[in-house]
């Protein structure tokens, strides 16, 4: 137990404001729904809960994703994460579907809503703390990217970088962004309801964010269950090809894998170098390539072999280096 509370001091702490926040949110759409009925006010609801839930389950997961290897799982629990994401990811779906089927039955069969006033409130401090999460979320992304910005990046130039944050830093960032676009959505549809008496656009609204939600469910489902699998980071790829290729006693690679196993990466390459090195020096050299490849983003495990130089070169792929990952020295 005490390794357990101390693996959670290591879990992703994005995940972890925003579960707090959303249970916050959760419980005050909740009660705002039981004194007026409100559909849309549903949605949202449903929507909060699933995406509590969801970053509940994230942050255990991350970091029980950190727990060290063992005996039994010698390459380490990184994946866990990915497996944690699978499941989380069900939440939201049954969630989803509750929202559209509600949302169906207020189009088709029409109910107004009490307390107006109360809903605006409440879906008005929901957008507010919604948006403030996601911007603690985008600032995140920047950090986990390497990149700087100004005070509105978290919320613009954050999309940019979205494919160079963590799993669970990416999937906080993606259910708050609909979220705060759901909470606009629903607060658009309570105020036409209100004001023209067309209370059909209050299930709209509803379907709208059961789609929404469904979006985040297959997005995150399709990427964890890469990552689950061993999926490549084919921009890592190419920035180790780029120290490599650059490394001044690297004559050429032989072999290059960068494996995402959770929120790190798995770095196994085979090098070529001066075939006239003695057996220390291969020794020493094999060690400084390690070292520049484990103080990458990321990068946690590496494993690097040595072979003689054959004159034939045989990695010849190496692209553009990606501007936020500039070269790093001896």
């Amino acid at each position: 137990m005490a390794e357990f509370f101390g693996l959670l001091k290591n879990g992703n702490k994005p995940s972890l404001y925003a579960a707090i926040t959303n249970t916050f949110i959760a419980i005050m759409k909740g009660v705002a729904f039981f004194f007026t009925g409100n559909v849309a006010m549903f949605a949202e609801t449903m929507h909060s809960i699933g995406d509590a839930a969801n970053q509940y389950f994230v942050f255990i997961g991350s970091a029980l994703s950190k727990k060290a290897p063992t005996k039994q799982f010698p390459n380490g629990f990184g994946r866990l994460l990915n497996i944690v994401l699978l499941g989380a990811v069900l939440i939201v779906g049954i969630m989803a579907y509750e929202t559209i089927v509600e949302g169906w039955h207020q189009m088709t069969q029409p109910v107004e809503a009490e307390g107006f006033i109360i809903s605006v409130v409440v879906l008005s401090i929901a957008i507010i703390l919604e948006t403030f999460v996601l911007y603690k979320a985008g600032k995140e992304i920047l950090h986990e990217a390497g990149v700087k910005g100004g005070a509105m990046a978290p919320l613009t130039t954050s999309f940019a970088h979205m494919d160079r944050a963590k799993p669970a830093t990416k999937l906080v960032f993606m259910e708050d962004l609909v979220a705060t676009a759901g909470g606009l959505l629903a607060l658009i549809a309570v105020l036409i309801a209100h004001y023209t008496g067309f209370l059909a656009v209050e299930g709209a609204a509803s379907i709208a964010i059961g789609l929404m939600m469904f979006y985040v469910v297959m997005k995150v489902f399709l990427e964890n269950a890469r990552g689950a699998i061993g999926e490549t980071d084919e921009q890592m790829v190419n920035h180790i090809a780029h120290l490599l290729s650059e490394h001044p006693d690297v004559k050429d690679i032989r072999k290059l894998e960068v494996i995402k196993e959770g929120e790190f990466l798995h770095v196994e390459t085979k090098v070529e170098v001066n075939p006239s090195l003695s057996v220390a020096e291969a020794d020493e050299l094999q060690d400084r390539i390690a070292e520049v490849l484990l103080s990458q983003p990321s990068v946690n495990d590496v494993v690097v072999s040595l072979d003689a130089d054959d004159g034939v070169k045989h990695w010849t792929h190496v692209s553009k280096r990606p501007e936020s990952m500039p070269p790093v020295t001896e």
